[in-house]
């Protein structure tokens, strides 16, 4: 009877080890998400995803990695040190002319929220009188926007300067002007009591698709189904900060402590609508359209920031192009 017993526990170790180890094989590789800035509410429903765990209910066992706007977010893509990424689909465009096999699978901002900060006090209309009138203007040079914005309007008076990362210039500076998210520097620059006034690139007339979530070409091709997960991952998480950013931002200011969370929650008041569009509401959350694609690609030719069109459908994927 021992020796009865012995074997049967024996057996019932080995098949426990067995188990483990299918358990051990099964279990998702570790996959690298990296957001080309901080812990904020542009990032919200990624964060929400983890929160709720829409990763790991659709198989992905991912990790999020801020870079803080340190290194391009699309060569770590690009050149495999990261498995997803986060930047602007005028990036996307710009790194595919160059060579990088990109493609993005979701775009947060339908609008985008780049624009430009004023002091009220000067009593600016419009976008134009930025660039018409005397003063400076904080902005990250050669960016597509500015491109896009001194053809448009030319430079009449302003001085084009190298741009803080902080507002503390925007703050001291009655005749300074400041290149912003509308869901970020603004409310930033309100809580210290100033007077910003804020104009939308998009209603200009260049809009890319931004905070638009990339991988390689590589992965749609040999892993669409972890793609496919993602995408899901995304919208599902995006769908929860829609409805309540609370839990996420909770998490976010734990890793970010330069937001409060009353501008925590003022953020993402402000950038719902630049999410959840009339287009959004007739088809989903992320969504990306040739059209949108192709129209900034020939905008992109006319800025003379790449040589020639690059066709929409090797830029992006949906849902139905992934089995």
């Amino acid at each position: 009877m021992k020796r009865i017993s012995l074997v049967s526990i024996l057996s019932l170790a080995l098949l426990a080890i067995a188990g483990c180890k299918q358990r051990s094989a099964a279990a998702p590789a570790p996959l690298r998400f990296a957001l080309d800035w901080k812990p904020e509410p542009e990032f919200g429903g990624f964060y929400a995803a983890q929160v709720n765990h829409s990763y790991l209910a659709q198989g992905l066992n991912l990790e999020l990695k801020p870079t803080g706007g340190e290194g391009s977010v699309t060569q770590m893509v690009a050149n495999g040190k990261a498995d997803f990424g986060t930047t602007g689909a005028d990036d996307v465009l710009v790194a595919r002319a160059a060579g990088a096999d990109v493609v993005a699978i979701f775009a947060v901002y339908q609008t985008s929220p780049q624009g430009v900060m004023v002091h009220k006090s000067r009593g600016f209309t419009s976008l134009a009188d930025v660039f018409n009138h005397t003063g400076i203007l904080e902005a990250d040079a050669g960016a597509n926007w500015v491109t896009f914005c001194t053809n448009k309007y030319g430079t009449n008076g302003v001085k084009i300067i190298a741009n803080d990362p902080g507002i503390g210039t925007f703050l001291s500076k009655s005749d300074d002007s400041k290149q912003c998210y509308i869901t970020s520097e603004p409310i930033l620059a309100a809580a210290q009591h100033s007077d910003p006034q804020a104009f939308l690139i998009a209603d200009a007339g260049f809009n890319p698709y931004t905070t638009v979530v990339i991988t390689s070409g590589q992965t749609v091709r040999t892993h669409p189904q972890a793609v496919r997960a993602m995408i899901a991952a995304c919208r599902a998480g995006w769908t929860a900060y829609l409805n309540d950013p609370a839990p996420a931002n909770t998490l976010m200011e734990t890793l970010n402590h330069e937001m409060d969370p009353a501008t925590f929650t003022a953020a993402a008041g402000a950038q719902k609508k630049l999410i959840q569009t009339p287009d959004t509401d007739a088809g989903s959350l992320g969504m990306m359209t040739e059209k949108r694609w192709d129209d900034l690609s020939k905008q992109l030719v006319e800025l003379k920031a790449i040589n020639q069109t690059i066709p929409a459908k090797d830029c992006f994927v949906t849902l139905e192009q992934l089995k």
